[in-house]
Order: structure tokens, then C-alpha cells, then sequence
């Protein structure tokens, strides 16, 4: 299972005081440990160095790896007897204190997560006195996303279902439906994991696309799944999925360094032909009409046919 954000976060945070504890830990000591892969901790480790009290030399974390064993060589400098107060700087305050109140007026925010917010606001705002002056005269307004995000968070949090009303640009249509949330994530932009009790598959839906967001009464309930792993990025072609021949001239082939591909054949023409996999081939239908003179879909036939008809009723529409 692929770690989000927050759960990476938390890690390191455990991380930190394992490591203090246990000089020259095994690397796979320690990811037995957290329950991760070796590789998922030296990762891990590449983030600490860049943590500390502050950016100056001697406060960040040095932590050092041969492949076998860890060591954190300035622990005793920055450990909680020995480390200095944190002190905020002035523009640091200020976009703490911004940041606190603007998600504190995010809608779909779980009460105990508003009131606790609130609660560490007050406290920053005290700790900062006169560096809180100047962030009461800004703010900050989330767009649609945001309260969608925090929708979608919250049914995950409650284990309850949602209906949506989705955009989908394959169709260019809006379409409604109930899911069952199962993980927020992002890549490139930010998406939740669900299970679709119409499709009665699992999908992937942009937050940006959400035209509308209710979450109902009913416990969310999606069947037991193995998660994605998106280190590799969002799509992943299946073996199993539909196969689609593209060839394009000089000027498309772009395609071939944004698409994942089974295989590129060079054109004489200076062109390649590409054949990939894609679990929606209608899907497509965008990629050829954005090609236009310098690509066209070879196979399936009814895609290449579905391509030129929707070229044709765009031209159409011009008065071309």
C-alpha cells in the first residue's frame, strides 16, 4: 500500500525518536518496525536531513546511511533537553496564522478538527504577539476543491458514502453517482479512490471535476481491494486492457513521452507509431482531436471512426 502524505508524516515523526533510541539501527530492522519496505524508509531518510528548528547550520537533522545500518550523529544537540525554544520569525507567523484560519473555514471540516485548529490558533497568536498583527490584515478563500476535499475527507473519516455529480471529459458530459470513498491522494492534481456503485468498479475521481457533493446517511461499504501503487504515476496500464494503435507525424510525438506505450515504431515520415493500452479507449477520442493534422488513431475501428466524427462536428461548429 502506497503511504499518503500524512501517513508519511507521521512516520518520520515516530521515526525520529526511534532512531534517537537506537543508534546504528538495521535498515530493515527498522522498516520491519513501521511495517513499510526498505525502500519506502530510505526514502524516508532523505527527507529527515531536511528537518529541524530552522534552516541555519548545526539545526538540521544529520542522519547518515551505508545501505545496512542509520546513524543520527547530532542527537544529543537537538534533543529535547538540549535544543533550543523554536521561535517564529515574523513572515513566519504570519503565514502560519493565515494558513490556521483559512482551513478553519473550510466547509465539511469535522468539529473536533475546526475546534482544535482553533485552539492551537490561539496559541500561536499568543506565542507571536506583535508578529500576529500583520496576518488579521490578510486571508486566504479556498476555491470549489477545497470544500470538496473536505467532504471527501470527511465521509473517509466517517466511513459513509457520497454522491457526486461528476464531470467526465471523455464524454463531456455530467454524470451522477454514488461512491464509496476509500483514499484521498495526489498526483499532479488531487483525486479520491472510490468504489462506484454504478460502474460497480473501482475509479479514480479528479476533486476539480466535482460539480456537487452530498454525503449520505449510508455506511460506505466498498469490497476488499489491494490499493494502487502510484509511485509510478496515475496510470498504469493493464496487460488485460483494450490496445489502440496511434500514428502521428514529426509534430506529435510528444505522445510518446506523455502516454505510456507498449511499443513505438519509427515513421519514415519522421513520425512513430504508437501502440499503448488504455481502459477507456473513448478516452482518446481528446488526444486525436488536440492531434489534429499532425496524428490519427489507426485501431480499434470504431475509435478511429468515433475520432473523425467528433473532428467533424467540431468543424461543423466552427462553420468550417
Amino acid at each position: 500500500m502506497a503511504s499518503n502524505a500524512v501517513d508519511q508524516t507521521r512516520r518520520m515523526l515516530s521515526l525520529v525518536t526511534y532512531l534517537r533510541d537506537r543508534p546504528g539501527a538495521r535498515i530493515d530492522d527498522v522498516a520491519r518496525a513501521f511495517g513499510i519496505t526498505a525502500d519506502e524508509l530510505i526514502s524516508d531518510l532523505g527527507v529527515l536531513p531536511m528537518c529541524g528548528t530552522s534552516f541555519r547550520g548545526g539545526d538540521l537533522l544529520e542522519i547518515d546511511t551505508d545501505g545496512e545500518r542509520i546513524w543520527w550523529r547530532n542527537a544529543d544537540a537537538l534533543g529535547s533537553d538540549t535544543a533550543q525554544p523554536l521561535r517564529l520569525a515574523s513572515d513566519e507567523a504570519t503565514a502560519l496564522l493565515v494558513a490556521a484560519r483559512a482551513v478553519a473555514t473550510l466547509p465539511g471540516l469535522r468539529e473536533s478538527d475546526r475546534d482544535a485548529l482553533l485552539r492551537a490558533t490561539a496559541k500561536l497568536e499568543a506565542a507571536a504577539g506583535e508578529n500576529a498583527g500583520a496576518s488579521s490584515r490578510l486571508s486566504v478563500t479556498f476555491e470549489s476543491e477545497g470544500g470538496v476535499f473536505a467532504d471527501v475527507d470527511r465521509a473517509i473519516a466517517e466511513r459513509r458514502r457520497i454522491w457526486l455529480r461528476y464531470y467526465s471529459p471523455a464524454r463531456d458530459e455530467l454524470t451522477e453517482r454514488e461512491v464509496d470513498p476509500i483514499r484521498l491522494f495526489a498526483v499532479g492534481h488531487t483525486y479520491v479512490e472510490a468504489w462506484c456503485r454504478l460502474s460497480e468498479a473501482r475509479r479514480t475521481f479528479r476533486l476539480d471535476r466535482v460539480a456537487e457533493i452530498r454525503i449520505l446517511d449510508e455506511a460506505a461499504d466498498p469490497p476488499p481491494m489491494e490499493l494502487r501503487d502510484l509511485s509510478a504515476g496515475l496510470v498504469q496500464p493493464a496487460a488485460e486492457d483494450p490496445e489502440v494503435v496511434i500514428e502521428v507525424g514529426p509534430g506529435g510525438r510528444w505522445v510518446a513521452e506523455y502516454y505510456p506505450y507498449d511499443s513505438a515504431e519509427e515513421l519514415p515520415d519522421g513520425g512513430l507509431r504508437v501502440v499503448l493500452r488504455t481502459p477507456d479507449p473513448a478516452s482518446l477520442r481528446r488526444l486525436a482531436l488536440r492531434l489534429g493534422r499532425d496524428g490519427r488513431i489507426v485501431a480499434p475501428r470504431e475509435l478511429a471512426e468515433s475520432a473523425r466524427e467528433a473532428a467533424r462536428l467540431a468543424l461543423a461548429a466552427y462553420g468550417e
